[in-house]
């Protein structure tokens, strides 16, 4: 799932090239969190004595987050209208359809809504699939996806539509597996499958939201007096990797002093000839270090700028997780669980 993570967090605003490390990080949080969630489920469903896990499960433990519900409940109603485009039917019966109440094409819209109104008590979940309020994340992801846009070329924004197109419902038998549903003994059907890979890319784009939030804070601005005062995790991160860094490279010149000239032995010639090789062979094997070095100096500036310079880094997602734990992933607002999980991830 790393390539379609890659290419996904490109689309929502990350840069061409994203890191590994970043992406090996976002798919921990996502998998953690999708993992979680398919164990509640499996619970719900087990207490109404149900042999599969349903999009009413699901339904069921986010009905407590109006806003994510909502966007859920719009999404199933796309579903719903894509299934009919596919199928031939005319926009404007659509329109009939949607207006004359009638719910027998719409299989999603309509399993959401009966289950809805069988656990709405005050009127407030029915209430959502006539609300057309704006959705203001939405709203910020597309200004900054335009935004992204007006500095590419043709081919970056070839590339840019079709990691935008990309979503974990299109590759389902890849999705199903890297959940390993097979294992479980009360498995998803096929539309909360659906939901699934819905939340997953949701909860993909809540990182990058919050990501790119960090990272503006990290930014040092001109006259603000609170600039010097960095999150302790953005500073041991750094020290690790530096520290890291340093160790991959012992023998550079700049981290290991260099080597004290022996005296020949006074009965020896043999040995004088051979400590004075071996002089030369340190001063070519320096200079050749050196070489090396400024190889991979140019080549960094020249492959990874946009990597190092314009990429989320996984300390932004961990101080991410670190701030807005109790924000991120569908059953974020009611679960203790992930903010455990969240501190594993700063503990790594």
């Amino acid at each position: 799932m790393l390539d379609i993570i890659k290419k996904i967090l490109f689309s929502l605003g990350d840069a061409r090239r994203p890191l590994h490390e970043t992406a090996v990080l976002v798919e921990d949080v996502v998998h953690t969190q999708l993992i979680n969630l398919l164990q509640q489920a499996a619970e719900v469903s087990q207490l109404r004595g149900a042999r599969v896990i349903s999009a009413e499960d699901l339904l069921f433990l986010m009905r407590k987050d109006k806003k994510k519900l909502r966007r859920l409940l719009k999404y199933m109603f796309f579903r719903d209208y894509k299934s009919k485009i596919v199928k031939g039917i005319d926009e404007d019966d659509l329109l009939e359809d949607k207006l004359g109440g009638s719910n027998n094409a719409n299989k999603r819209q309509k399993i959401a809504q009966d289950f809805l109104n069988s656990i709405d008590q005050t009127g407030e979940l029915l209430a959502m699939f006539e609300d057309d309020e704006v959705d203001e994340v939405k709203q910020e992801r597309m200004e900054r996806a335009e935004r992204q846009t007006r500095i590419m070329d043709s081919a970056q924004y070839a590339e840019f539509c079709e990691s935008r197109q990309l979503s974990f419902s299109k590759k389902a038998s890849k999705f199903r597996d890297w959940l390993d549903c097979s294992s479980m003994e009360i498995k998803p059907n096929v539309v909360a499958m659906e939901i699934l890979a819905y939340l997953a890319y949701e909860t993909v784009a809540q990182l990058v939201d919050l990501a790119l939030l960090v990272r503006q804070d990290m930014v040092t601005k001109a006259g603000d007096p609170f600039s010097h005062a960095i999150s302790a995790t953005f500073i041991q991160y750094h020290n690790s990797a530096e520290g890291s860094s340093m160790k991959s490279y012992p023998e550079s010149p700049e981290t290991t002093p260099p080597p004290t000239p022996t005296a020949p032995s006074s009965g020896s010639q043999h040995s004088g000839k051979t400590t004075a090789g071996s002089l030369g062979n340190g001063s070519a094997g320096q200079d050749l270090t050196k070489t090396k070095q400024r190889k991979r100096k140019k080549s960094t500036a020249a492959c990874g700028v946009e990597a190092h310079s314009d990429a989320i880094q996984p300390c932004h997602i961990r101080e991410a997780v670190r701030r807005y734990g109790h924000k991120i992933g569908p059953l974020s607002p009611f679960t203790s669980a992930y903010r455990r999980n969240g501190m594993a991830f700063l503990a790594c």
